[in-house]
């Protein structure tokens, strides 16, 4: 990769991942500080009073231990929905957005050939991906020892989180992958919203009841099985290797057709 673009990049948007780690750790210190085992039955009655509310945001069930209360309340939508906010954001910027403004012609300019400019771009959307799943996984277990020693499941917790990473390269290589075959940003950042938008709605629905149940096929979110992942289930692991395959396959086939397509330049 060229390191001098990567640096580049890293000052542009280092405030961007700022901002998304610091609602991340918002939610994530809100929600540890929640958890008490002897709130179980009164969660459980909430719940049992809005079911398809609770179902849908993958709340219905909050087990009894920290890792099960942390894994419904943050993994169920709200570390998936603003992270890949953030990706629909950065992926727009790494790529479509200098085609958009007519910037690219400056960095193409460069002595690089065109397949190392956008592999750069794409090693620096995993690799922030990457820093804030490691930043969330600290923070909890940080927050877990101050409030909670001994709660939580460190080795369960961590598999979560390899899961997580996992999922968020799969909408980076959705997202990447628009960014690198369309020259308006309109057009990507559509493209990329549409999909985490069907996705998240999907899953949502699926939940609600048995009726529904069938969608949860339709929806690349059921790869991410945080009660297989933080049980250690082989097929939990298989799905989330198939994540991250495909995610980096999109980015491949993005990185490919941009090194060959002719841009408007």
């Amino acid at each position: 990769m060229n390191t001098t673009l990567f640096k580049k990049e890293m000052k542009s948007n280092w405030v961007l991942l700022i901002i998304f780690m610091a609602v991340l750790s918002m939610y994530a210190v809100m929600i540890v500080m929640m958890f008490d085992p002897k709130m179980g039955d009164s969660l459980r009655m909430m719940a049992e009073s809005m079911p398809q509310i609770f179902a849908a945001f993958g709340m219905l069930n909050v087990g009894v231990t920290l890792l099960d209360f942390v894994s419904s309340y943050l993994y169920g939508m709200l570390f998936i929905a603003f992270p890949a906010v953030y990706i629909i954001i950065l992926a727009n910027r790494l790529v479509v957005k200098y085609v958009d403004n007519g910037s690219m012609a400056y960095l193409l300019a460069v002595p690089e050939k065109r397949r190392k400019i956008v592999t750069t771009q794409g090693i620096f959307l995993v690799a922030s991906l990457a820093v804030m799943v490691l930043y969330i996984t600290c923070l909890i277990l940080g927050t877990e020892q101050i409030l909670f020693p001994g709660e939580l499941d460190t080795a369960a917790f961590i598999r979560v989180n390899v899961g997580l990473l996992g999922l968020l390269v799969f909408l980076a290589g959705v997202c990447f992958c628009a960014s690198c075959l369309f020259n308006e940003s309109k057009t990507s950042t559509g493209i990329g919203t549409a999909v985490v938008v069907y996705a998240v709605l999907v899953q949502m629905i699926s939940r609600v009841g048995d009726k529904f149940d069938y969608l949860k096929y339709a929806t690349p979110l059921t790869l991410f099985d945080v009660d297989g992942l933080s049980a250690g289930d082989g097929k939990a692991w298989l799905m989330c290797s198939v994540l991250y395959a495909v995610g980096i396959m999109l980015m491949l086939v993005g990185i490919g057709r941009f090194s060959r397509r002719n841009l408007p330049l």
